[in-house]
């Protein structure tokens, strides 16, 4: 017998709902999972006509939302059982404010996990701050993955004539990058064979450094992945960074290319420094670290193997789907 799924999530172009959800309806699909997948309602007429279906579902898969309280006593008591995955430190401020501190997103995250039938994590930060507040057999991890099948390997023979230095990421990350602008106009000092490549909806220019203004595709994305040669990800080290699920890098390591990273949460589960990527707190070390590998096209190519080994063996959509699975059915089967 089949469930009957509702899955409400932040949209379908979202990268969080298209890893965190999307990706693995096609396996739930072959394993009896009858899903419909509906954005978010804003207007009240969405609203009136989504929660309205609620109770025709055996389970409600919320993905990210924290409802107001009225919303909140409204889902919970049409929802037969409700699945909240998150993947993001929503408790807290992100890294623009000056303080991380919310009273008021970290009322709506107690309320939303201590009411859902069961919770998945993209971390262990993130399930660690669920347990503060629920028992523990309520929370499981799942990381965010990718379809390796989708994500092919780089062809590393392909000879080019610019080291390609890249980030992928949404524009509230965006801030993380730029300000590491001076760093890349003295790595292009250094090598002027060098540019840096970003893909987002938002842009910026280096005073120095060539920068390739690529639009985030669904299409181009793991085409434009594989030209790189070197996948950054800078952060901050603060509450809203240790909450991070690493997708960057996983993304970049799933096509084989090497990392260079600040070690701050979940990073510092990925990339073992020295063997698939390298890490760097402060400018001297991005600039050394960069350098390293813009200078070793060797070690870009080790570090990026070895990168994709972890993908494959932690990070892989075949590896999590079945795990997905088994929370579903496990939630539903409940009494």
């Amino acid at each position: 017998m089949s469930i009957k799924m509702l899955a409400l999530i932040q949209g379908f172009d979202v990268a969080s709902s298209r890893y965190r959800i999307l990706q693995y309806l096609p396996y739930l699909r072959e394993h009896d999972i009858d899903d419909e997948i509906r954005p978010l309602p804003s207007s009240l007429n969405e609203k009136i006509q989504i929660y309205s279906m609620i109770k025709d579902f055996d389970l409600v898969f919320l993905h990210r939302k924290r409802f107001s309280l009225p919303e909140h006593m409204l889902v919970r008591k049409l929802a037969r059982k409700i699945i909240y995955d998150f993947d993001d430190a929503i408790m807290y401020h992100n890294s623009t404010y000056s303080s991380p501190y919310s009273s008021t997103r970290t009322r709506r995250f107690v309320r939303t996990i201590r009411d859902a039938d069961h919770v998945i994590a993209g971390n262990t930060f993130l399930r660690n701050q669920c347990l503060q507040h629920v028992d523990e057999h309520k929370v499981t991890v799942i990381p965010s993955s990718v379809d390796l099948a989708r994500y092919r390997l780089k062809d590393y023979s392909v000879k080019k004539d610019k080291i390609t230095i890249g980030w992928i990421g949404d524009t509230g990350s965006l801030h993380y990058v730029e300000k590491m602008a001076h760093v890349f106009d003295a790595i292009h000092e250094r090598y002027p064979a060098t540019e840096l490549k970003i893909i987002c909806s938002h842009f910026f220019d280096c005073e120095k450094m060539p920068v390739l203004k690529v639009p985030w595709s669904s299409e181009t994305e793991v085409d434009e992945l594989r030209d790189m040669d070197i996948g950054i990800m800078p952060l901050i080290d603060d509450p809203w960074s240790w909450g991070k699920c690493g997708l960057k890098i996983v993304q970049y390591q799933a096509v084989g290319l090497p990392v260079v990273c600040m070690p701050v949460g979940v990073n510092r589960d990925i990339v073992s420094d020295g063997v698939n990527g390298l890490w760097a707190s402060n400018d001297k070390q991005w600039l050394e670290r960069i350098s390293i590998l813009v200078e070793r096209p060797d070690k870009r190519r080790e570090m990026g193997l070895k990168g994709r080994r972890v993908i494959e063996m932690e990070y892989s959509l075949e590896t999590n789907a079945g795990r997905m699975l088994s929370v579903i059915e496990t939630v539903v089967g409940a009494s």
